[in-house]
């Protein structure tokens, strides 16, 4: 902002001239920080993590349930999941987990729990850890927790067959390979 002023010399104006007004500036209180950049979950991570469904064990003793106990010692994810089969169909009529982790591994479990729900133990095995993780929309840093969930639901269907041996076995993944074959 400019101000005007006028030199009066012997009753004659002489000049007018303008000068620069200096203007009061508001105090700054505290530097402004930059935050540093979140990790925000995706929505359907956030559902199944705050609402996971299927949570509890069911009777490990039960011939019809298979128990999958799988970790990851590089995060500390360890997830146990349950399923029940129906002898006569060798459809997955109830499934249970447990998972101690982050939310993603919590998330990976229960969304597990419901895609596997009502599939014959050949279409269970053949889940893979990419469609988990593109459900969720995981991050690449968390996709070893839809890795936990494809291993626990392999390894319930192979303890399932150790208790039953004279059911009929499925080809897991489609390889031809046993669990313990692939894990030597």
């Amino acid at each position: 902002m400019l101000s005007r002023t006028a030199r009066v010399v012997g009753g004659r104006l002489l000049a007018q001239s303008l000068r620069p007004v200096a203007i009061p500036v508001a105090r700054q209180i505290a530097p402004i920080v930059s935050r540093p950049a979140t990790r925000q979950y995706h929505e359907k991570v956030i559902d199944h993590y705050s609402r996971p469904r299927n949570v509890g064990t069911l009777d490990k003793k039960d011939q019809s349930v298979g128990e999958g106990l799988v970790g990851a010692p590089a995060c500390g994810d360890v997830m146990r999941l349950h399923i029940k089969v129906d002898p006569e169909t060798q459809v997955i009529s109830d499934v249970r987990f447990k998972t101690f982790g982050c939310g993603s591994a919590i998330a990976s479990s229960s969304y597990l729990t419901e895609l596997v729900r009502g599939m014959t133990l050949d279409q269970a095995s053949k889940v893979k850890n990419t469609e988990i993780a593109q459900e969720l929309c995981l991050p690449p840093v968390k996709l070893h927790c839809s890795m936990l969930a494809e291993d626990a639901i392999k390894s319930a269907i192979n303890n399932y067959y150790k208790k039953n041996p004279q059911a009929k076995q499925t080809n897991l993944a489609g390889t031809g390979a046993t669990l313990e074959s692939v894990a030597a």
